[in-house]
């Protein structure tokens, strides 16, 4: 249920990308119910929980399961590129799970800051995301494309193998100075990951890479 007033760009964002898609890995809008003041979104229903709530519960993932988890969010990632679609605000709290079961798979979700982009065209400029997974490029206020998406899955496979954050200070001046200086502050490394690989391709060094052209993964 969203406030059409107070709520009025957050749901059409989300709207407009939610009647677009159609993903394993991305929640379904089911239907849309329109009143005056309000607006109700029937969504596909997720009984498994918050990736964040497993971390939380387990501490850290192994490779194994990590690789299970980033396979799923990158393909749906992808597909929403392929659409032209940015997320912009990738975090382990918009990442459920399907059903409680450690089988289940992964739904992307809160599409609240999403935007359409052009494949290869930097053009976004808004700031907007969550502050330890903004890229660098959104910091130094330069255009930016869809790209910004997979230094979230940087971070969010940083916090998967460690069970920390690469990037954590409640300072927000100094977390944005040890983004934008890739000064990882996180247990696993200190400085540029470089040993990592989920199915042997360096999933760290290329997502969390200062330069966004080299955040490229394979489907």
């Amino acid at each position: 249920m969203v406030d059409r007033v107070q709520g009025k760009e957050v749901c059409e964002a989300e709207l407009n990308v939610l009647r677009r898609v159609r993903h394993m890995y991305i929640i379904q809008l089911i239907e849309v119910f329109d009143s005056k003041e309000k607006l109700y979104m029937v969504m596909e229903l997720a009984t498994g929980g918050e990736l964040f709530d497993r971390i939380i519960a387990k501490g850290s993932f192994t490779e194994r399961d990590a690789t299970r988890v980033l396979n799923m969010v990158l393909d749906g990632v992808r597909y929403l590129h392929s659409l032209g679609i940015a997320h912009r605000d990738l975090k382990p709290e918009n990442l459920l799970y399907y059903h409680p079961g450690q089988d289940s798979k992964i739904l992307i979700t809160d599409f609240g800051l999403s935007a359409f982009c052009r494949t290869g065209e930097s053009f976004m400029k808004t700031t907007c995301g969550t502050p330890e997974y903004i890229a660098p490029e959104i910091l130094a206020r330069k255009p930016y494309t869809c790209q910004v998406d997979l230094w979230a899955v940087g971070v969010i496979t940083y916090i998967l193998l460690s069970g920390t954050m690469p990037f954590d200070d409640d300072n927000r001046t100094r977390l944005y100075r040890s983004i934008l200086k890739l000064k990882i502050s996180g247990a696993m490394y200190s400085g540029v990951p470089q040993v990592v690989f989920i199915k042997d391709s360096p999933v760290l060094q290329k997502a969390l890479n200062p330069k966004s052209v080299m955040r490229i993964f394979e489907s």
